[in-house]
Formats: C-alpha cells, structure tokens, sequence
C-alpha cells in the first residue's frame, strides 16, 4: 500500500490539540452537583451509558483519520509477475497494396481482411500475435506481443491508400511477407509457429520468391497458411479522376498454384476467401491447432483503495450523530 499525496497524513497532528482541548473543555463544562460525602454510591453499579459518554468523541477521531487517509490517496502498488499460459505463435501476414481496395468483399477487400482478423485476435487471448504488412516491401507493423490492445490499435490504423501515398511501394511481394514474418518466428521457442499470409494477386516484386521463403519457413518448423482474397471473374475497383471516384472492373488475377504450393511445402493449407464469411472459416481453422506453453510477465497497474476508508468514516459519522440524539441526547 502507498500513498499518491503522502503530505496529507502530517494532518494526522491536528489530533494532538483537539484531544488536549478536548478534556480540558469537559472539565470546565460538565455540570457538577455538590454533596457533603459520595460514600452512599460507592457500591451503585454503573449503567451502560457511562461507558458511551466517549464513544462520540471516539468515533470523530476515527472519522477524521480515515479522511485524512482518503485524502492522501491509498493505492495497491505496481508489481510484475511471472505467469504461465497456453499459445502460438502467429503472425499475419497482409497484402496492403492498392488492388485491396477492391470492392468485392465489402466494404472492401482489406476492411474486410482487418475486420475478420480483429475478430480473431480477440478470441485468442493467450497467444503471441504479430504483423507484417507488404505491398511491393515488406515490414513489421507490430512484433509478437500478448499485449492484443496495442496490436489492434496498429492493425486499424492501417490505411487502404498506404502505397498510394507513397509511405510503401505499390505492388506485391508474397516472399518478402512471408520472409519478414519469419525473421519474427525463427527463434521462438513455441511448439506451434505459424504465418497467415493473405494476398489479393501473384508475386511481382522483391528479391525473394515466394517458394524458397517457403522452403526458409520449413526449416524453422513454421507453417504457413495462405488466403487468396477476391471473387471469381472480375472486382469493382474506385479509380480517381477529375470526375471524381469511378469504378472500373478489374480482373481478379490470384496465383492460386504458388500459394497452394507454399501452403504445401510448410504443412500449412491454401483457402480461396470470396467473401467475408469464408475468411472466417480460415480462422475458424486456425483455432484447432496445438497450443503450448509460454511464459508471460505481467504487470499490474496501480488502483486506487480509498473506498474502505470513505465507508469507514461515513458509518462513523452517522454513529455520532445518532448516539448524539438518542441515548446520549443532553438536555438543556
């Protein structure tokens, strides 16, 4: 237990004088009956009012001293422990480039993607969950964490024009995804490693294809499921002209044969997502695989523990005022 405004417990000195001035008042006013001898009384028992003439000028003792204790803000203190939990570890995997803007899944292929996998980190609590974002680069949007709140707050705030406006470039690297989630995996000591790689097209940039990052995957025991995202035929793509937002018809072009095989190589599955309930189905998958054990630190915030005190002095105070009006009620 410590204190947030530990200067206020130096009110606790007030008590000093109030209890001095206390008795030295009683004496002066308690009415006072003057007889030759008290021998007559001696043996009288005393009542149980005698014994609460104090009780009132008890009780305001404690009451002042549990508000001074509020007053200075109790509060447990911060601690770190260590835990055990079940997990994987996971990373995601996801193509950010401008044809994900696509209007085949709604609202669009990577709201779509971002919504699902949000659902999906929720229900896994206990895992280790990454990200990697790629276009035609690859890099970490978040590393592995237990800590899910951050890792959503990163997720969401990726935007579907993110290599429009130049910050990555435009195109789609499947085997510099797939490499960068592993340089994320490799040494993790988990018995269960995986990668879900989701994609909207075929590889056409970075200096790894995405086959030998599969074979690379395989070597660390991580396996690797990949999604296709897209309807079958054509997709509504939103172009920008000075007409404003038009839509044009796009071919959905998805290597299907490299992502199965990838999916293959690593002991992984291939999933084909036309829409946003068969991205679900993936998770749903996912869900089944073998957990295992990780250790975890955990730190417990500071929280604040007037409210006992605060009782504390309110049942004291009305005490007072009770035993003030009835059984030790004076009168005039």
């Amino acid at each position: 237990m410590i204190f947030a405004n530990i200067e206020y417990l130096f009110l606790l000195i007030l008590l000093i004088p109030y209890v001095v001035w206390y008795f030295m008042r009683r004496k002066k006013t308690e009415p006072t009956l003057q007889v030759s001898t008290t021998r007559m009384y001696m043996n009288v028992p005393k009542t149980w009012k005698v014994y609460l003439l104090h009780a009132p000028f008890l009780l305001r003792i404690v009451a002042f001293v549990m508000i001074v204790l509020v007053l200075a803000r109790p509060q447990t203190t911060d601690n770190w422990q260590n835990t055990e939990i079940e997990g994987i570890d996971i990373m995601l995997a996801v193509d950010v480039s401008t044809s994900m803007l696509a209007e085949d899944l709604k609202p669009n292929r990577l709201e779509a993607a971002k919504q699902v996998a949000s659902e999906f980190i929720n229900g896994r609590p206990n895992d280790n969950i990454g990200l990697t974002i790629f276009a035609g680069e690859a890099f970490t949007q978040c590393p592995l964490t237990v800590d899910h709140g951050v890792l959503l707050n990163l997720f969401n705030g990726i935007k579907g024009d993110i290599a429009q406006r130049g910050l990555i470039e435009d195109g789609t690297a499947i085997g510099m995804g797939i490499a960068n989630a592993i340089s994320r995996l490799k040494d993790s000591k988990a018995k269960s490693k995986v990668i879900i790689l989701l994609t909207d097209g075929s590889n056409n940039r970075g200096d790894i294809s995405p086959l030998t990052a599969a074979e690379i995957a395989k070597q660390f025991g991580i396996r690797v499921y990949t999604i296709g995202v897209g309807t079958n035929g054509t997709a509504p793509y939103p172009m920008q002209t000075y007409a404003g937002v038009q839509y044009v018809n796009v071919p959905v072009e998805i290597d299907e044969q490299t992502l199965t095989q990838i999916a293959g190589t690593t002991n992984g599955n291939y999933y084909r997502a036309t829409s946003n309930s068969k991205l679900k189905e993936v998770y749903e998958e996912i869900d089944k695989l073998e957990k295992t054990k990780l250790n975890v630190k955990e730190f417990s915030k500071r929280e604040e523990a007037y409210q006992l005190y605060a009782l504390i002095a309110f049942i004291c105070i009305l005490l007072e005022i009770v035993l003030r009006n009835t059984v030790l009620k004076k009168i005039p």
